[in-house]
């Protein structure tokens, strides 16, 4: 499908400040997109100029084939937006604020659609101030989508939710996608993006330092495969570290962490020396690189550390 989102070569800068430095990227039409990193990184400046909500200082952007920062007006009503946290009156119910809401676009969904879609209609007639945050983040979504969007834009949308809820989130999020919406997601959550999106961005200080979808993304990284050892004594940390292939070894009593980079060679020379140090194994696990592991990686490179060990 064609490119529902481009955006090119965009600045943003607070005084001497740079937030956005020549960001660039593209949304396809009908896939769930991500942009992450750190805080501070210029995810939430990229949104607002996406949005028009802040003046870019140069560049492009183009929602649905019209230029965002030329129409706004227009574009605004392309989007559709679920904010991390929704804040409405207390007493005001999902019904109610569908129907305010729906009343700023000259095309939009019934609300009896949006309560049903959204597994909101036992609670349409109850006050805000009542709902799960489950419920809430629900009625988030059907605000989001009063508008029938092209695009629509979750910022951090299972931020404080339970386990359960958010999983009930990530199946609405991919019926999105079946549904041939195109959505742009923000998320700390590194494993919710790798499940989730189709392709994503990392941006650190401002500028994009990875692009593709994250399989590609893990297989094109240089980061390594962990291994995380408990033993029921402790092995001596500088023999550990002559083993073959043991590379960022970090000793704590009998546990031991360390990465890899060929795990078949690795693991066999660990075997042949725990028979020598006559070591009782307690419990070995092997963990290939993650998405998590890459976004270390390209943001703090410096503070890379085994999975499942403190980070200095």
């Amino acid at each position: 499908m064609p490119d529902k989102v481009v955006v090119r070569g965009l600045r943003k800068h607070y005084g001497t400040t740079a937030a956005v430095r020549d960001v660039s990227f593209s949304i396809r039409g009908g896939e769930i997109f991500g942009l992450l990193g750190p805080n501070g990184a210029g995810k939430t400046t990229t949104l607002e100029c996406l949005l028009g909500l802040r003046e870019a200082d140069a560049g492009d952007v183009e929602v649905g084939g019209l230029d965002a920062r030329k129409f706004p007006r227009e574009v605004k009503q392309k989007i559709g937006v679920a904010l991390q946290s929704t804040s409405l009156q207390d007493k005001i119910t999902p019904r109610e604020a569908l129907r305010m809401f729906g009343s700023f676009y000259p095309q939009r969904v019934a609300p009896e659609k949006l309560l049903e879609r959204f597994a909101l209609t036992e609670k349409a007639d109850a006050p805000f101030d009542s709902l799960s945050g489950g419920q809430r983040q629900r009625l988030a979504l059907a605000l989001a989508f009063v508008n029938e969007p092209e695009l629509v834009i979750l910022d951090e949308p299972t931020t404080g939710l339970d386990p359960q809820a958010r999983l009930e989130l990530h199946e609405e999020i991919l019926r999105m996608k079946r549904d041939g919406y195109t959505v742009l997601i923000t998320t700390h959550y590194l494993e919710e993006a790798e499940q989730l999106c189709d392709r994503i961005a990392i941006i650190d200080q401002g500028k994009i330092v990875a692009t593709g979808a994250p399989r590609e993304l893990i297989a094109q990284s240089s980061a390594q495969q962990s291994v995380a050892l408990v033993t029921a004594q402790p092995l001596d940390p500088v023999a550990l570290a002559r083993v073959a292939g043991v590379a960022e070894l970090l000793c704590k009593g009998v546990e031991a962490h360390f990465r890899m980079a060929n795990a078949t060679q690795t693991l066999a020379a660990l075997m042949a020396f725990l028979v020598e140090q006559r070591a009782e194994v307690v419990d070995l696990q092997v963990r290939k690189a993650s998405l998590e592991d890459v976004f270390l990686k390209l943001t703090h490179p410096e503070n890379v550390a085994p999975t499942g060990t403190p980070t200095p």
